[in-house]
């Protein structure tokens, strides 16, 4: 596996513009909460750094993955001044085929929401084998998704103003 050594979240390698000018909604899941906590704290914590303001960012709660695409496609429809969005969840496999319809659906539903409004909506929800993977990728040993959530967010924010 080309991440089993691999910090994920280090940007050193690129350039990260300033958020200052931009507005975010952050739509985060209830479910893992353990995990997916970490991944807003991530994110939240990457926005502020990166020149974000705090009253620039909406986060709102959904109850699962299952309900970011809703929660994504209820902000921009209300919020036109939001200049991209920042999906937040964590699908843990388990028995049965719910994983793999809940996963396909939700990246499907962040890309179409992303192309109705023409506003970057960032998938960054996790999609892991069990616990322990999902905790080396919300802070742990792979770095944290919330934190590549919110570079990609700033990134495409800057890249849809300058286009």
């Amino acid at each position: 596996m080309s991440t089993q050594l691999k910090n994920l979240s280090d940007f050193s390698h690129t350039t990260v513009p300033s958020g200052a000018d931009y507005k975010f909604g952050i739509i985060v899941a209830e479910w893992n909460a353990e995990i997916t906590g970490a991944l807003y704290n991530g994110a939240l914590k990457t926005l502020l750094a990166n020149g974000v303001k705090a009253e620039n960012i909406v986060s709102l709660p959904v109850p699962g993955s299952f309900e970011l695409t809703g929660g994504a496609e209820i902000l921009l429809s209300k919020r036109k001044d939001i200049d991209a969005v920042i999906c937040l969840g964590c699908v843990i496999q388990g028995d049965t085929k719910h994983f793999d319809f809940i996963c396909d659906a939700v990246a499907q539903g962040v890309t179409n929401v992303g192309i109705k409004y023409s506003k970057p909506v960032i998938f960054g929800v996790l999609t892991t084998n069990n616990l322990e993977q999902a905790q080396d990728r919300a802070g742990g040993k792979h770095g944290n998704k919330g934190d590549e959530a919110a570079i990609t967010a700033i990134k495409m924010a800057d890249f849809s103003a300058n286009i």
